[in-house]
């Protein structure tokens, strides 16, 4: 078993019109043993960026820490929020920092540029960054994320029908992935407000 695949995780996020979505799965596991159902994946750096962590947990939660503190240091020297495109270069420069011992986690950023254009982008382990114009997705249950969302997906989606499709994409994608599941947390953004749901999925 692959190191990334330590503890299951499901990260989907996909743009809408002016607006995005990222979502995560609940579940924490060792292996194939649950631990928890709450295992919250996903973090806001502020209102209009959003950073999901897939992968190894203690280094989801170390990168996480180190990740909010450059921000907060950003902030107090620049006296601005970080434009998502700058944060994900962060993302890669820091990664590619430890890339001789990689932290075992693939991030997915999301968020809104300053002219409410939605900005998507998840990176490998190492810092090497991928730009999508419709989804990006991470985790074990990445695979079947790929295949729900591409059927799923429709350009220019308004919030209630971004939240429709994701919900469903993500909940069709974990029943097939032994390491992901137990529910699901979501938030959508737009340029006005942040709107944070918790989906019920199957409990086995």
């Amino acid at each position: 078993m692959s190191i990334f695949e330590y503890n299951g995780s499901a990260l989907v996020a996909m743009v809408g019109k002016n607006c995005f979505a990222i979502a995560s799965d609940r579940r924490l596991g060792v292996q194939l043993q649950t631990i928890a159902t709450d295992f919250q994946r996903i973090s806001k750096v502020h209102d209009r960026l959003f950073i999901g962590l897939s992968g190894l947990a203690t280094d989801a939660q170390t990168l996480h820490q180190r990740l909010m503190f450059r921000h907060k240091l950003y902030q107090l020297r620049e006296e601005r929020d970080m434009k998502p495109e700058t944060f994900a270069s962060l993302v890669s420069a820091l990664l590619y920092e430890k890339r001789f011992g990689p932290y075992f986690c693939q991030p997915v950023i999301a968020g809104l540029s300053d002219d409410d254009k939605p900005f998507i982008c998840t990176t490998d382990s190492i810092g090497a960054k991928e730009l999508a114009k419709d989804f990006v997705v991470a985790g074990t249950a990445g695979d079947s994320l790929y295949g729900a969302c591409e059927a799923m997906f429709k350009p220019d989606m308004e919030p209630e029908e971004l939240f429709e499709t994701l919900s469903q994409a993500l909940l069709a994608s974990v029943d097939r992935d032994c390491l992901s599941g137990w529910g699901g947390h979501i938030y959508i953004v737009t340029p006005t407000e942040v709107k944070e749901c918790t989906l019920k999925g199957r409990m086995d």
